[in-house]
């Protein structure tokens, strides 16, 4: 994402990025292997999108999305899981992500992004229960989110 583009993988596996005090055993890992892989990468992907349909704060957001949401959640999970440094699925299928150039079609302004920020924070808070890893994540998560905005 932000450390090198895009699609870097996020860069918390080295020790020294971080304060002894804050140090897991998870980071000597991939963050992919660090959350606990696919099973649990698919109820974030999952709680996602719960969230996009129920937080009235992503109601903007909600409404740039199709009405039936499993494949936007598919693709959101392949995504995530080679970003993590999990299988590299959505390049497997669809080649390099472009984000930002994939997204144009969509209306994006401060308000869908912060609707879908808000649904990722939330969902990942309370699937993932590595606080270090989110502290080294999140900004990324949150630097992508910001970068599509188009209006």
């Amino acid at each position: 994402m932000v450390c090198g583009g895009l699609y870097s993988q996020p860069k918390v596996t080295s020790l020294r990025d971080f304060p002894a005090e804050s140090q897991t055993e998870s980071m000597s890992m991939t963050p992919y292997e660090a959350i606990g892989g696919e099973p649990v990468l698919r109820t974030l992907t999952k709680r996602f999108y719960a969230l996009m349909d129920t937080l009235p704060e992503a109601t903007a957001c909600r409404k740039i999305h199709p009405k039936d949401m499993t494949r936007s959640e598919e693709k959101l999970f392949e995504y995530l899981s080679g970003w993590l440094g999990g299988p590299p699925l959505y390049t497997d299928k669809y080649g390099h992500p472009m984000l930002r150039r994939r997204h144009l079609p969509a209306k994006i302004g401060t308000e869908e992004a912060d609707g879908w920020l808000l649904c990722f924070r939330q969902a990942w808070n309370e699937v993932i229960t590595d606080k270090a890893l989110g502290d080294a994540l999140l900004p990324q998560v949150e630097s992508l989110g910001r970068h599509m905005i188009n209006v």
